[in-house]
């Protein structure tokens, strides 16, 4: 039966990509940031997860605004990005998981949720960006695991609910629990904190509730559940929805975890980023 041995939050913004590509970790600037991601590295290299459920969202590469699917999941053999206008430099292709894919649907529509299935999904930096800070050299880090992209609408409105967003999670859970094969499998929650790219308040972010998040996943998830939609908003700004992939990650990793690494770092291209790594207990 496959197991669920862990989820990983992580930033994923174009910014981050470019930094990769031109070398700058080590750069005053980025330099604490690249520092959170060795120990969870290092855990990765013991545990050797065999799959990736990468929980993102499409920012118009895949999905555009006159087709935006609340829950959209990647049942394909590989997974290429394209050029979004970065300047990020295209990578080869992710391995995917075709047959655990349709599993994962099929369970989530027996589970009542309306899943847009892709047999082909061209993946951008939502995607890409924490493959490269999880795995270096993805796709080509000899550890690389199969993937396994769950794209979720956090820019069209309406988006989905926190709540429903970790009832997703659980579902997933439930999905991946009764695949037959023996695998170890890790799961993404990408995106965010707070930020806001544009608008009055461009450059928002807001530290406390940030700090308040990455402290009520682990115990909590129902606090961060209860938040509506337009509070959301309100206090993590207009990209800041992004927090709801965070719960369906949360959602698919149990009733208990234990956190083995944190870090928050602000700004990074005006963006409050939280990287976190939890472990399944039980």
């Amino acid at each position: 039966m496959a197991r669920i041995i862990g989820g990983l939050t992580t930033s994923h913004i174009p910014a981050i990509g470019n930094a990769i590509a031109r070398g700058l970790q080590d750069d005053p600037y980025w330099k604490p940031f690249f520092d959170a991601y060795p120990p969870i590295r290092a855990w990765l290299a013991e545990h050797r997860p065999d799959v990736a459920i990468n929980i993102y969202n499409d920012h118009g590469l895949g999905f555009f605004l006159d087709k935006m699917p609340t829950f959209a999941v990647g049942a394909a053999h590989e997974y290429r990005n394209e050029d979004e206008g970065w300047g990020i430099p295209e990578l080869g292709a992710f391995p995917g998981d075709a047959a655990l894919s349709w599993h994962i649907i099929e369970s989530l529509v027996d589970q009542e949720f309306d899943i847009t299935s892709c047999q082909e999904l061209a993946v951008d930096h939502g995607f890409t960006v924490p493959m490269q800070l999880f795995w270096p050299g993805a796709p080509d880090n000899p550890d690389m695991p199969r993937a396994v992209p769950i794209s979720a609408n956090t820019v069209q409105h309406p988006i989905p609910k926190l709540s429903r967003a970790l009832a997703f999670g659980r579902a997933l859970r439930r999905a991946i629990l009764s695949w037959p094969e023996d695998i170890k499998v890790v799961v993404l929650g990408t995106g965010g904190l707070s930020h806001q790219l544009d608008g009055e308040r461009a450059g928002f972010i807001n530290t406390e509730f940030d700090q308040w998040c990455m402290e009520k996943i682990v115990d909590d998830p129902e606090a961060l559940a209860r938040i509506g939609r337009m509070e959301l908003v309100e206090k993590a700004g207009s990209q800041g929805t992004e927090l709801l992939m965070w719960l369906m990650m949360r959602g698919a990793l149990g009733d208990r975890v234990r956190r083995l690494h944190q870090n928050y770092h602000v700004p990074v291209s005006n963006t409050g980023a939280g990287t976190m790594l939890l472990e399944c207990v039980g």
